[in-house]
């Protein structure tokens, strides 16, 4: 599948990725309504700890960005307000 420009909403969270693998760990997760999950990434952030991404944890967010593969890498979002 090749990378395209998408806007994903859905919310944030903390969960393990790539189970069984060198890679494994807790990742920061786009979940979204409909149950995709995206490893989520900001344009220029860390691909590992982003102290920006941690906070949007718990939150509905609407981003814009790059998917590729599995990766959402936001260049730009907007949070949703809290009902």
């Amino acid at each position: 599948m090749a990378d395209q420009r998408r806007q994903i909403s859905g919310t944030v969270l903390r969960a393990p990725v790539a189970s069984g693998s060198k890679s494994e760990r807790v990742a920061v997760i786009l979940r979204t309504k409909t149950g995709e999950q995206h490893i989520l990434r900001r344009a220029g952030g860390n691909a590992f700890r982003d102290q920006v991404l941690e906070g949007l944890v718990g939150k509905t967010v609407t981003g814009t960005g790059l998917l590729t593969g599995q990766t959402f890498i936001m260049d730009k979002w907007a949070v949703e307000d809290a009902k």
